[in-house]
């Protein structure tokens, strides 16, 4: 069985692991190139855009994929946008592997907003000290609230250079300490968080040290989710991959050489 995963994300890492070496099913993870370093799996790979959904298509058709996994970023609308639509057209089950939202405690002092644009408006017009972790796509969104200090955390050297007044650009790549993020946010007199609910534990620090020292966050809620079952653990995916494996097998459409 050939299952096509698109990936990016830890859990898409976490899943490559499993199906390394696995009997019966051939797996490709698809990275879509934004980051320059991304984490080695232990599975065939390709980087790049697919050219929209038709090109996506076209590849399912060409690779006789039976499956397609999305677990790219909770974030990436785009992509899980034309996974969902292609999938559809190539009549082949899509399912996808997606960390659970975070969720505020009663101590956090969170703003929820609904995207980027609402993000900058909540900070208000007085200029305050912001810790900006939204990934690299989503700073310009900023450029129009310009009387603020960015800190800008990223992965990777931002280029070109955001269009933010006041920032510095700081690089790191989670999971980060409780006690590090603490320091950051003490030493950098950070006054309020900007945050997209991305979920997991990589940067989930960064949410506990604002609890602790009273930092308010503003979270940026999640867009709306693809059609499809939704999975949270790598394993309920391959679950989900050898009952479809069973059920071509009993359908007589997949050849006995793939098993």
């Amino acid at each position: 069985m050939r299952v096509l995963l698109l990936g990016g994300t830890l859990e898409a890492s976490k899943l490559a692991s499993l199906l390394a070496g696995q009997s019966g099913i051939s797996a490709v993870l698809s990275f879509a190139g934004r980051t320059k370093s991304p984490r080695v799996p232990e599975i065939p790979t390709r980087i790049g855009g697919f050219g929209g959904v038709e090109g996506l298509r076209a590849y399912i058709e060409a690779e006789r994929i039976d499956v397609l996994v999305d677990a790219t970023h909770p974030f990436a609308e785009q992509i899980s946008r034309n996974a969902a639509i292609a999938a559809a057209m190539a009549k082949i089950p899509l399912v996808s592997l997606s960390r659970p939202a975070w969720c505020a405690e009663a101590s956090d002092r969170w703003i929820d907003v609904a995207g980027m644009a609402a993000a900058a408006a909540a900070l208000g017009r007085e200029p305050k000290r912001v810790f900006l972790t939204v990934g690299r796509l989503q700073i310009e969104a900023f450029a129009a609230a310009p009387q603020h200090f960015y800190l800008v955390r990223a992965i990777e050297p931002l280029m070109p250079a955001p269009s933010l007044p006041r920032h510095r650009v700081i690089l790191g790549r989670g999971p980060f300490a409780l006690e590090a993020e603490e320091k950051l946010l003490r030493e950098e007199s950070i006054e309020v968080i900007v945050t997209k609910n991305s979920g997991g534990s990589a940067t989930f620090a960064k949410l506990l040290a604002a609890r602790a020292l009273g930092v308010p966050v503003v979270m940026v809620a999640r867009p709306q989710q693809a059609s499809g079952p939704v999975l949270n653990d790598p394993a309920d995916v391959m679950a989900f991959l050898f009952r479809h494996q069973r059920s071509l097998l009993h359908q007589g459409t997949l050849a006995p050489r793939e098993v």
